[in-house]
């Protein structure tokens, strides 16, 4: 039974069947519209969009949302100098967020390390960790 039971895919085998829709100059402006929107939700949503172009990042970096600042600081695709921006936010979310990102700068986590909130110096030492850690295989 167990032999006719049907495979799971990987994440490649399903993102292939399924590829993401080209990015067009209209999705672009469509972000672009949207980052101004007066709704902090929908400009979470651009800020957390790989399709965002950089100054569309540098922009919603600044943004007087905690919300928006966040989700730019989470996002893969933000720029380093905006995540080093980032990195001397005010809020401790903000700053949590630049730590746990995997592609923020090496000097940037140095700064971190020695943030004045025990959450973010706490989420540097975890990220640190993982690459402490033994590969398994």
């Amino acid at each position: 039974m167990q032999r006719m039971a049907p495979r799971m895919l990987t994440p490649e085998e399903a993102a292939a069947l399924h590829p993401a829709p080209p990015v067009t100059e209209s999705k672009i402006r469509r972000l672009r519209l949207l980052a101004g929107h007066e709704n902090p939700k929908i400009r979470e949503s651009v800020a957390s969009s790989y399709n965002a172009p950089a100054d569309l990042f540098e922009t919603l970096a600044r943004d007087i949302d905690e919300g928006v600042r966040a989700c730019v600081a989470r996002n893969e695709q933000t720029p380093c100098d905006v995540l080093r921006g980032l990195a001397d936010d005010e809020s401790e979310r903000v700053r949590g967020w630049v730590a746990v990102n995997y592609f923020v700068p090496d000097d940037v986590m140095r700064r971190l390390a020695d943030d004045p909130s025990e959450t973010v110096r706490s989420l540097v030492r975890w990220k640190a960790s993982l690459s402490a850690e033994p590969a398994v295989g």
